[in-house]
């Protein structure tokens, strides 16, 4: 007999969480895993898929009208907004389904109950008001994270992230709070649905850390496509009307909105979990503190993805989930290298990036040499859209090593998928040099490039 319930409990069934009790439990560990919200968490509810599917739903308005360059013709489309709502919650129900079959298959418990610490080897689970207590070897902390609210006066007339998929009418006005990847797709999902879209960011320029060029080149896009975006601009109040929500800026100008989202960032879901209660260390924004093995101040309780803050991606997530799974009932060899990851904002253009921006080469490498390439795709030869490409190489003179590949342009993410590969195997210029491209593709470009940008 053993003094535990289960040799794993996994609190959020979300990206890493589900993985991580998946695989724990194909190894043949006793595995629970508790969530209070739809399987799946931010990613399949409200954050990756449900996205990305707006996104292409945004860019067919787009692409009727760059048909009529190649000889098509039509009635101007309309969109049909309850069509794509209930659309979007049919697939979203559907990979629900998928997430709990593929746990349940793999012999985990599955509870659909908000799980509490209430101590080093116990949880707590209330379901349907009856609460249950469990005992587990070892507790792994999967919540993700939650969107930062409003913080203004009239804050609560503004929605996040979360609620943007499913508002009851269309906004025929929208104003997107923040500078950040997810403010930036939200204002250009919007504006290709066909609202008007203005963007305010207090800050010099969107999407900081990223390379400033990729910064200028995608924010000059963005506006080329209607979004009204206003940087070094903030909210000092939102006051409702009769003609909808009126944002008061702090340099006296005002802004009338249908709808006003908040995407001014997001702070890790600990609250209520009882963490801090058993002496989990938590940094000031209540993300819970791990080592490199993603063990907590307590032992036995670990967490992972973006409750963490380290890094908020899913694939990060997931990966750190098998990390963790080697590491209890594998042979703890398996590692998260966070030094080349790839990522992808889907604004419109959308961004493909890996490795280092040019700023944080030339602090590292000092020596730098950078490759680049703007024009005008082929596709819009005909088209009639202005939109441009943008391609970026940054190379380290000293080892010729390619130390930042970066790209705003269509299915930009798509693209460095594969080129990831190549960096992560330490490619050269030389060996993209000499790698031959498939004619005509955007792609190309990456391997054509031989004139470095003067300096």
């Amino acid at each position: 007999m053993t003094a535990f319930d289960f040799d794993l409990f996994v609190i959020g069934a979300g990206s890493g969480g589900v993985r991580a009790s998946r695989m724990a439990a194909q190894t043949g560990a006793r595995v629970a895993v508790a969530e209070d919200a739809p399987l799946g968490g931010t990613c399949v509810n409200v954050g990756c898929i449900p996205k990305k599917l707006y996104s292409f739903a945004a860019h067919y308005a787009e692409a009727f009208e760059e048909a009529h360059g190649f000889g098509w013709s039509a009635a101007k489309p309309s969109l049909d907004w309850q069509l794509l709502k209930s659309n979007r919650a049919t697939e979203i129900s559907r990979l629900n389904s998928i997430y709990g079959g593929l746990l349940t298959g793999a012999g985990v418990t599955l509870m659909h109950g908000r799980a509490k610490v209430v101590g080093p080897h116990e949880v707590a689970v209330t379901v349907q008001g009856e609460t249950k207590s469990y005992r587990a070897k070892t507790i792994l902390v999967a919540t993700g994270g939650r969107p930062l609210l409003a913080d203004v006066p009239g804050g609560e007339l503004a929605i996040s992230s979360d609620q943007i998929f499913d508002l009851l009418q269309f906004p025929r006005r929208l104003l997107v709070v923040g500078g950040g990847y997810i403010a930036c797709e939200f204002a250009s999902i919007f504006r290709g649905l066909g609202a008007e879209v203005t963007q305010l960011y207090r800050g010099e320029q969107v999407l900081r850390g990223f390379d400033a060029e990729v910064r200028h080149f995608v924010a000059d896009e963005m506006i080329k496509k209607g979004v009204d975006l206003r940087t070094g601009s903030d909210v000092e109040s939102l006051v409702q009307t009769d003609d909808g929500i009126l944002a008061c800026l702090k340099d006296g100008s005002m802004v009338l909105a249908d709808t006003v989202l908040y995407a001014t960032g997001r702070h890790p879901n600990t609250a209520g979990l009882g963490l801090a209660e058993i002496g989990v260390a938590l940094s000031a924004n209540g993300a819970v503190k791990v080592d490199a093995q993603y063990c907590s101040s307590v032992p036995h309780l670990m967490a992972i993805g973006d409750v963490t803050d380290r890094v908020q991606l899913t694939p990060v997530a997931l990966a750190e989930a098998m990390a963790v799974v080697d590491q209890l009932f594998g042979d703890g060899r398996r590692a998260v290298d966070y030094a080349l990851i790839p990522t992808a904002v889907f604004t419109h253009p959308s961004i493909g990036t890996i490795g280092l921006s040019e700023e944080k080469a030339r602090a590292q490498f000092g020596d730098v040499r950078i490759f680049r390439s703007d024009f005008r795709a082929l596709k819009h030869t005909l088209s009639g859209s202005s939109e441009r490409t943008l391609m970026k190489l940054v190379v380290d003179v000293a080892s010729d090593r390619v130390v930042g590949l970066h790209m705003v342009g269509p299915e930009a993410g798509e693209i460095i998928q594969g080129f990831a590969v190549a960096m992560r195997g330490g490619a050269t210029k030389a060996l993209f040099d000499s790698t031959l491209g498939i004619h005509p593709t955007m792609a190309e470009e990456f391997v054509t490039m031989r004139v470095p940008v003067p300096d």
